[in-house]
């Protein structure tokens, strides 16, 4: 057993063996989208693209209606409304010539790096904006005028504002007038959290222990802990980043491989560095571990805040993946945390560096006061601080050796709210959406690394994942998303361009159990179809978050009352029936009854097109449930019932359902009757042996051509056999003019197949290709005159098509729809139908050969009952 897969069994053991504190199972928490909408199939999203690439640095200005983008060498200004309505503005910030010859000749790419790729760009005051770029391994920064919308004559220097490397993980903020940012700034500095534009810069500390261990920034977040607090606090920036770990981990790894762990910082907003120790550095710096409760999850990808009003409720969502050491595995962690867990965090026992063990330890000692890493509050200054200048030196210098927190920063409810296997999540953003039962929701937008967005609700302690959506035909990375309440879009930024896509395609609902079954809280049904809640009237629309089941009970989905079930199949109606007994009914134009007509022991596919992928296939057979273990003939499977070696007990009503949270809508209804002979005609007894009889003339006809084949070559071979022999006692016998050979064949280029007539008449003169193309040069045939041919004798004329085989004989496996479905996210069934009727061998001459082949085969076919990830 390699040790890859020794350390995966250890941590899958592990988590077994400790479970989460509700004890959900693995399945609970991997949730599974429950509809797919692939490429194809969008509909109303909106693309930005120009001649440029890495659409990544995103500033939306809703109450403006523009949406800032920074881009490799430039910055846009897009209407909001319509990003593709031709309105927008372009700054052009490219790199000058000197620069990226500067760039390559430091040994870094031309291609990528060497570019001016746009990091920072956020709003500095009412007039203008502050951007900053890469500048091809020369930071520069700008004040832009927002109204001109074009660059300054003068640059600033950025190289302790934005990273040289475009690859290098990057976060700033602007918070008043201060610029606020975290990265590895230079070729081989430590990396780094700073604050300009400020009267007092500041930084973090170095020596005699690093406060930052390669840390890699995922996001920085303002949390105005000032407002209406009844201690006088300060309002503060969180720092969220992945590093190596200094102190013991919980990870399976091996010990010559460092752990890197999810960590969270904060600093205060007024804090202005020690008078003599910390100088410019920051005194309010501390970190804590970041954990999400599954030993390896560890490299953190992504993070997004919300609050609902004030900053006591504000939530932090976090997207983990799997650490470096673990590249046979592809997964992906979300989890939930409160601004009170990470407050308790920092607000509990420290840890300490201890050298003779070289490793971090819970701190036990004396803590001075006032109390190190906090920020400056009233009891603080009734003491005479009241800044962070006037702090004792005690206070100071525990905080250069104290900057790591003991307690964790648990999940909510102490476990994840997803943890997703064979995907990678790389960009977060959360919306709070008020449902109509009075509740808040949090919907999650999810971007993944091969160009699809997950939107999911948060429901209990769990993530309901409504859709998964295909929005870059190309795979490529989400690299950023922002939500716009007053257009109701996503925006989304990635290498190719931007798009604008729907919050909600409520109108993706046809019927009112499809709209309740999503609980998409964007959505409600009005009685006629799936609305947006936002732009409707509330009153009568009908919506269940929770459930997901309740609303379409007293209808038929699509608002006709109904009365009680128990017509039959051949009535006016079809029923939908739930497990708890309520009932509702469609009309039976909306739902087509299909027939098929077999014969016996042949086989037959019914169809059945699941639209969610959390819908179970149900069958009925003359009311009755078909039991899904292959019982009887009948097997179900993912896109169908097969029924093989079919007898006339077999025929029947077969309904299928999609069985959702206990309802069932009906999706197919088929009349399948099993004939148990070939229908008789005038002549019908005689056709067997009529079949029968052809056959063996056939087979006849078929050797007596092969023997004269066989004669006729040994009589062409004795015939050159004698002009050779000839040929060596008179002389050299010619038959015509030499000729070139009748086809030749040179080397392929697809060069070739775009050239253009005339070239192709230029070099038909050659025999060689200069190119490398591959030509089939026709030759030229003996003329009549060198060497005179017989003419063959005419053709027989073909003999007439059979007559079809009338459209009731048709056993369904040639009429399936095309069907191209992705269970659990990952694996593809495809089917293939054509409703016209296929031309049948049944009055041909070998019938009985044919339909044995034919039955032969199909005995073979079958339908797995549950796709694994890898099947397709």
């Amino acid at each position: 057993m390699s040790r890859g897969m020794a350390h995966l069994l250890t941590a899958l053991f592990v988590v077994a063996a400790v479970g989460y504190p509700s004890r959900r199972s693995a399945t609970d928490l991997d949730a599974t989208p429950r509809t797919t909408v692939t490429f194809d199939e969008l509909s109303g999203v909106r693309r930005f693209g120009a001649r440029t690439l890495n659409y990544s640095t995103l500033l939306l200005e809703d109450d403006r209606g523009i949406l800032y983008v920074g881009a490799r060498g430039a910055i846009f200004a897009l209407n909001s409304s319509d990003v593709t309505d031709g309105s927008h503005r372009t700054i052009h910030w490219e790199a000058s010539p000197e620069k990226q010859m500067d760039c390559l000749q430091k040994g870094k790419n031309n291609k990528t790096e060497c570019f001016n790729h746009v990091r920072f760009l956020q709003r500095l005051n009412s007039t203008h904006l502050y951007a900053c770029g890469t500048y091809a391994f020369h930071p520069l920064c700008a004040a832009i005028d927002a109204d001109m919308f074009t660059l300054p004559s003068h640059f600033e220097e950025g190289k302790e504002k934005c990273p040289y490397d475009p690859a290098r993980g990057y976060t700033g903020l602007i918070v008043d007038g201060g610029l606020y940012t975290a990265t590895r700034y230079e070729f081989r500095s430590l990396p780094d959290i700073r604050r300009n534009l400020h009267q007092r810069p500041l930084k973090t500390e170095e020596s005699p222990l690093h406060w930052l261990n390669d840390a890699e920034f995922v996001a920085s977040v303002l949390v105005r802990e000032s407002k209406d607090s009844p201690v006088g606090d300060d309002d503060k920036i969180y720092y969220f980043f992945t590093e190596r770990a200094g102190e013991e981990t919980t990870s399976f790894f091996d010990k010559s491989q460092v752990a890197r762990v999810a960590r969270v910082a904060r600093v205060c907003k007024s804090d202005v560095g020690g008078k003599k120790i910390l100088q410019r550095k920051w005194t309010s710096f501390m970190k804590a571990r970041l954990v999400c409760y599954i030993p390896y999850y560890e490299v953190l990808r992504s993070i997004c805040s919300l609050d609902g009003g004030g900053w006591a409720s504000t939530v932090f969502y976090a997207a983990f993946t799997l650490s470096a050491q673990w590249r046979t595995m592809e997964a992906s962690a979300v989890c939930r945390y409160s601004i009170s867990a990470v407050q308790r965090a920092f607000e509990g026992p420290y840890m300490e560096y201890q050298d003779s063990a070289r490793k971090w330890s819970r701190y036990d000692g004396v803590v001075p006061e006032p109390r190190p890493g906090s920020c400056i509050t009233d009891r603080s200054r009734r003491k005479g601080y009241n800044s962070s200048q006037d702090l004792p030196n005690s206070v100071l210098d525990f905080v250069k050796l104290h900057p790591l927190m003991f307690e964790e920063v648990k999940p909510t409810g102490g476990e994840p709210l997803l943890v997703k296997k064979s995907v990678a999540y790389s960009r977060l953003a959360v919306d709070r959406v008020r449902a109509l039962d009075g509740h808040s929701y949090d919907v999650l937008f999810m971007g993944t690394g091969d160009g699809w967005i997950h939107k999911a609700v948060v429901v209990g302690s769990g993530l309901h994942i409504v859709e998964e959506v295909q929005v870059f035909r190309d795979p490529q990375p989400v690299e950023s998303l922002v939500i716009s309440h007053a257009q109701r879009s996503l925006y989304v930024g990635a290498a190719s361009g931007i798009l604008q896509v729907p919050l909600a395609s409520c109108a993706r609902y046809a019927s009112c159990y499809d709209c309740i079954l999503a609980r998409d809280p964007y959505c409600a049904w009005d009685s006629r179809a799936c609305r947006a809640i936002a732009t409707a009237d509330s009153t009568g629309l009908v919506q269940d978050i929770q459930g997901g089941n309740e609303g379409c009970r007293s209808g038929s989905g699509r608002g006709e009352s109904s009365p009680p079930l128990g017509t039959p199949g051949g009535d006016a109606s079809i029923p939908l029936g739930g497990q708890d007994g309520c009932e509702a009914r469609v009309p039976a134009g909306s739902l087509l009854w299909k027939n098929r007509t077999v014969l016996q022991g042949d086989d037959v596919l019914l169809p059945c097109d699941q639209r969610s992928n959390l819908a179970r296939a149900v069958w009925l057979l003359n009311g009755s449930e078909v039991p899904g273990a292959g019982q009887d003939r009948l097997r179900v499977g993912v896109d169908g019932l097969l029924v093989t070696d079919t007898l006339p007990r077999h025929s029947g009503e077969y309904r299928c359902y999609g069985e959702e949270r206990g309802l069932r809508t009906l999706l197919a209804a088929y009349s399948l009757t099993v004939l148990p002979e070939l229908p008789r005609g005038p002549t019908a007894a005689s056709r067997p042996h009529a079949a029968s009889q052809a056959a063996g003339d056939v087979k006849v006809a078929y050797v007596s051509a092969i023997v004269a084949l066989v004669v006729l070559c040994a009589v062409l071979s004795t015939v050159l056999l004698y002009v050779s022999c000839l040929e060596k006692r008179k002389g050299k016998y010619v038959l015509g003019e030499p000729r070139p050979a009748g086809v030749e064949l040179q080397t392929v280029s697809a060069n070739c197949l775009r050239k253009s007539r005339r070239e192709e008449e230029e070099e038909e003169e050659e025999l060689a290709y200069p190119d490398g193309c591959l030509q089939i040069i026709p030759g030229e045939a003996p003329t009549a005159a060198t060497s005179p041919v017989k003419e063959l004798p005419a053709a027989a004329p073909p003999l007439p098509p059979p007559p079809p085989l009338p459209a009731e004989l048709t056993n369904g496996v040639g009429a399936l729809p095309n069907v191209l479905r992705k269970m659990n996210g990952n694996s593809y069934m495809l089917l293939q139908q054509q409703e016209e009727p296929l031309a049948s061998p049944l009055y041909s001459a070998s019938f009985t050969e044919e339909l044995s082949k034919i039955l032969e085969k199909r005995k073979h076919t079958q339908l797995v009952e549950k796709l694994d990830e890898s099947s397709v």
